[in-house]
C-alpha cells in the first residue's frame, strides 16, 4: 500500500508499507509515525489519546521511521510516589527524548511515549509525502501545552506534558500483581537471563527493606553537608563519579544535598568516568506543572540513566530518567 507522508527535510521518497501483520508492536519492529491527519483523528479536544498528550516536540518526527526500542507496559510514579502504574498500547522509539522546545525550554529530557495508534509497521520500502492536517495538528499539540491558572490566589504559568499527565494516562499496579513481571518477559522487553537477574535483585531488596526500612536510602550523612568548592563544570567536561564513601559526607541524614537525593540507581556509576551532557537550569515540576528554575549546580551526564533495576517498588520501569548530579559528587578529570 502506497501512502504519502511528511518528512522533515521536505524530501519525497517512495516506498511500500507492509500490510497484513497484526498484533502489538515489539522491540525491533520498524515503524513510521503516521501522517498529521491520521494522528489528529485519534486525539481528543485536549490533544491527547488515552490521557497521553501528543506534544509539540513530537511534530518533527512525523513521517519518519524509527525502531521500537521497548514496549511501555508500566512506568514508575514520580508524582504521587505510589509505585508502578500500568500503561496500555504504548512504546518507546529508539532513544527519542523531549527537547523541551514546546515547553519553555524544560531540560528534563524525558523519553517520549508513542501510542501505537500513531504508528504503523513498515517494510524496507519507502514513503510518499502527505502533509494534510499538519497545521491543525501543530495547533492542537501546542494548545494544551501551556495554560495560566489560579494557584493559591495568584496567576501562574502551568505546563502540561506527558510527564505531568502520567497519572491520568495510567492505572495503579500492586507490587503483588505478578502479571506485570510476565509482560516484561513475554513482550520481548527483556531476555530470560536479564529478567531473572532483575527479579532476584528485586526480591532480596524488597525483603531487606521490610526488615530494615532505613535501607531505603542508599547513602546518608550525619549532619549538615559541608560547603564544597565549586568546580564550574560545563557540557563536555570529563568527570569521575566519586566513591560512595566520598559522597556520603556531602549528604544530610535524609540522603540529600540541598534537596537533591542520591538514590540507588546512581550507585552503579560510582567510580565511572563520563562527560557532562548538560547543566540543568529549568525543569517542569511533574506534580504541579510549574517551571522550576535551578540556580546552582545540577548536571546530567552522558550515557547515565536510571535503569529501573534498583528502584524499590518500581522494578522494570523503562523511563530511563536522567539522574541529576551535584558537583560535590564528581571530580574533574584532566585530559592530557
Amino acid at each position: 500500500m502506497v501512502l504519502l507522508t511528511a518528512v522533515p527535510d521536505n524530501r519525497i521518497i517512495t516506498s511500500r508499507m507492509s500490510g497484513g501483520r497484526s498484533g502489538q508492536l515489539r522491540p525491533g519492529d520498524m515503524v513510521e509515525v503516521r501522517s498529521p491527519a491520521e494522528i489528529l483523528a485519534t486525539l481528543d479536544d485536549e490533544g491527547a489519546l488515552d490521557g497521553v498528550p501528543f506534544m509539540p516536540e513530537m511534530l518533527q518526527h512525523v513521517g519518519r521511521r524509527f525502531t521500537v526500542s521497548r514496549r511501555v507496559e508500566k512506568i514508575c510514579d514520580t508524582i504521587a510516589m505510589t509505585g508502578s502504574r500500568r500503561m496500555l498500547d504504548t512504546v518507546y522509539l529508539d532513544d527519542l527524548r523531549c527537547d523541551g522546545s514546546g515547553h519553555g525550554g524544560c531540560q528534563a529530557g524525558c523519553r517520549i511515549y508513542w501510542k501505537e495508534a500513531w504508528l504503523r509497521r513498515v517494510d524496507d520500502g519507502g514513503l510518499e509525502t502527505r502533509t494534510d492536517g499538519a497545521e491543525e495538528l501543530e495547533q492542537r499539540a501546542a494548545m494544551g501545552a501551556r495554560t495560566v491558572r489560579e494557584i493559591e490566589g495568584e496567576s501562574a504559568e502551568v505546563w502540561r506534558c506527558q510527564a505531568t499527565e502520567a497519572i491520568s494516562a495510567t492505572e495503579h499496579l500492586k507490587t503483588s500483581d505478578i502479571r506485570q513481571y510476565w509482560r516484561e518477559l513475554s513482550s520481548g522487553n527483556l531476555g530470560l537471563f536479564h529478567f531473572l537477574r532483575v527479579a532476584a535483585r528485586g526480591f532480596f531488596q524488597e525483603l531487606a527493606i521490610r526488615i530494615r526500612p532505613s535501607r531505603w536510602v542508599p547513602l546518608r550523612g550525619s549532619g549538615a553537608p559541608p560547603a564544597q568548592e565549586p568546580l564550574d563544570l560545563r557540557p563536555g567536561d570529563l568527570v569521575q563519579v566519586r566513591s560512595p564513601k566520598e559522597i556520603a559526607p556531602t549528604l544530610d541524614p535524609n540522603g540529600r544535598n540541598r534537596g537533591l537525593s542520591f538514590d540507588h540507581e546512581m550507585l552503579p556509576y560510582c567510580g565511572g568516568t563520563y562527560r557532562v551532557k548538560d547543566s540543568v537550569n529549568r525543569i517542569i515540576d511533574e506534580r504541579t506543572g510549574r517551571m522550576i528554575n535551578i540556580s546552582r549546580d545540577c548536571l546530567i551526564l552522558e550515557g547515565v540513566i536510571c535503569s529501573g533495576e534498583r528502584s524499590v517498588g518500581r522494578w522494570f520501569c523503562p523511563r530511563e530518567i536522567c539522574p541529576y548530579w551535584r558537583e560535590a559528587w564528581l571530580r574533574r578529570v584532566d585530559e592530557a
